[in-house]
């Protein structure tokens, strides 16, 4: 069955990105929020962001709010920050799970679909 999960690693602090604002948006047929959560000490949401009853295939965008989590955390940033709302639009054309990382730091970052 279907399901969406995501984490955030803060590569320039070297640990897990707790207090991120994530939302996840359905794009079709237009952009409508599905969920906001916030990763906890792992880096991790606490429940799938989709599970298998709310899983469906199409076009998807989760937004990590990442200027207020380095401002939150105290590391120096530029101002205004260089990366403030980072944008990963994505499909899910197979009814299977998809997990979307995001490595992190005030200047940089990189996703992949991993497992």
């Amino acid at each position: 069955m279907g399901s969406l999960t995501t984490h955030v690693l803060d590569t320039a602090q070297g640990k897990p990105g707790n207090g991120i604002a994530v939302e996840l948006y359905a794009l079709q047929p237009q952009p409508t929020l599905v969920k906001r959560v916030l990763t906890n000490g792992n880096g991790r949401t606490d429940e799938p962001l989709l599970d298998s009853a709310a899983f469906s295939k199409g076009q998807w965008e989760l937004r990590f709010h990442i200027a207020e989590y380095f401002t939150a955390a105290g590391v120096a940033q530029a101002a205004p920050p260089f990366l403030d709302t980072i944008s990963i639009r994505f499909a899910m054309a197979a009814d299977e799970h998809y997990h979307v990382p995001l490595l992190v730091s005030p200047w940089s970052y990189s996703t992949y679909r991993g497992s």
